[in-house]
């Protein structure tokens, strides 16, 4: 059985942007309904305070705007804290869960990944589940072990129900000079895709490298 994946590029703008930086949307939107339409879902996760504009900007063009996170409860004395319907209320369609720097920073573990997960499923959101082993993990041959862990901790039991990203974060070839080969790529991606009894529709990961070499290695596994 043949698995079609439609590619989605989801572009995290972290703790960068303000109202001035929409002149960027508008930029990319510009490309994208300029000739001919874009093959990707395009997905946009900006800072919280300016995700309700990116929604509204974005829509005529058919970019998705996102979370970047959000809280395993729907609302409470959280403070900082960001609620799964909040995001929705705002405009959001997508959010990340379980990013790598949430993991490290914030000693997220699968069971809160998968809290937040479920949390955004039940807002009606797509939750884009970040996994990805770092460069001492890999060095030691756990790469594929320590995603298989991160995946089945991550990932809700009822995911096959709901729209669901897994993203592969190669953390060790993040600010260490290293490159993910194409076969590397592929290999994660095929061990994500075929993770026993966890359906997921869609999976990659945004990278700054060149995105025909990743994609091509996603097409073969």
């Amino acid at each position: 059985m043949t698995t079609t994946l439609t590619p989605l590029i989801a572009g995290n703008w972290k703790m960068n942007g303000i109202r001035a930086s929409l002149d960027e949307l508008q930029s990319l939107a510009d490309m994208l309904t300029t000739g001919e339409a874009p093959r990707a879902v395009v997905v946009i996760c900006p800072p919280a305070t300016i995700l309700a504009a990116v929604a509204r900007q974005g829509a005529s063009s058919g970019i998705l705007a996102g979370g970047q996170d959000c809280h395993a409860a729907a609302s409470g004395a959280h403070t900082r804290d960001i609620g799964a319907g909040m995001l929705a209320d705002a405009g959001a369609q997508y959010v990340i869960v379980g990013h790598s720097e949430r993991r490290a920073a914030y000693g997220e573990t699968d069971a809160v990944v998968r809290a937040k997960a479920e949390a955004a499923m039940g807002a009606g959101l797509n939750p884009i589940i970040c996994v990805g082993e770092t460069e001492a993990e890999r060095d030691s041959g756990k790469a594929e072990t320590v995603v298989a862990t991160q995946l089945a901790g991550s990932i809700p039991d009822h995911a096959g129900q709901h729209e669901v990203i897994v993203a592969y974060e190669p953390v060790w070839a993040i600010g260490t000079g290293r490159t993910p080969t194409g076969e590397e790529i592929a290999q994660m991606h095929n061990r994500i895709l075929h993770h026993p009894g966890r359906p997921v529709r869609r999976q990659g990961r945004c990278h700054p490298h060149p995105l025909r070499w990743f994609a091509q290695a996603a097409k073969c596994a």
